[in-house]
């Protein structure tokens, strides 16, 4: 048998009362710290405005051509309004998607109105080099109020909406779609 250090085969020593309070206080400032953080967050998320939306279907928006676009012009039929800017990649990559679905669906009485919160000339020039078939408005301001009145509390991109033929909202997405979304959606009225 050899010789061995004794105290590298004892247990090490027990925690100080000191020590173990100081690892409690921690422990108990990070939860209510994050408790906090969830409460301070949840207070300052902006409420969904109640359906029907108050002022929706008045609201008018600068079309891509500077025209105005009425959203009264959208009453009546299935509509996927989907919130998008040029400079977010997921929007970019799905928008091709969202033009196919509506190629494929306006027959049947879908719209599409893209929401650009964005502007104007960065939305010109990515519709100059990716043309899309569905009606496309542009106010960084007004989409961004009202992505948040339809749901989407976070302000994040893409965001997508379907109001039914009734003008409710049927869906929401945060965040990319995909054709399976899209698919889905395809069956409502």
């Amino acid at each position: 048998m050899t010789d061995s250090d004794p105290s590298a085969l004892a247990p090490p020593p027990a925690p100080t009362q000191h020590r173990r309070s100081l690892l409690l206080a921690i422990g108990a400032g990070a939860a209510l710290a994050g408790a906090g953080l969830a409460l301070w967050h949840q207070a300052e998320a902006p409420e969904p405005v109640a359906e029907p939306f108050s002022g929706f279907w008045t609201q008018q928006w600068t079309a891509n051509d500077g025209k105005m676009l009425p959203m009264r012009s959208f009453v009546g039929k299935p509509l996927l309004i989907n919130f998008w800017a040029s400079w977010c990649a997921p929007c970019v990559e799905e928008l091709p998607m969202i033009n196919a679905f509506y190629a494929s669906h306006h027959k049947a009485g879908w719209q599409v109105l893209g929401l650009a919160a964005d502007k104007p000339a960065n939305v010109q020039e990515f519709l100059r080099k990716t043309p899309l078939y569905f009606s496309v408005a542009v106010d960084a301001t007004l989409a961004t109020q009202w992505a948040r009145q339809l749901g989407n509390v976070s302000g994040g991109l893409p965001f997508s909406v379907v109001l039914n033929s009734a003008g409710e909202v049927a869906q929401r997405k945060m965040g990319k779609l995909s054709q399976t979304d899209l698919d889905e959606w395809a069956n409502l009225k």
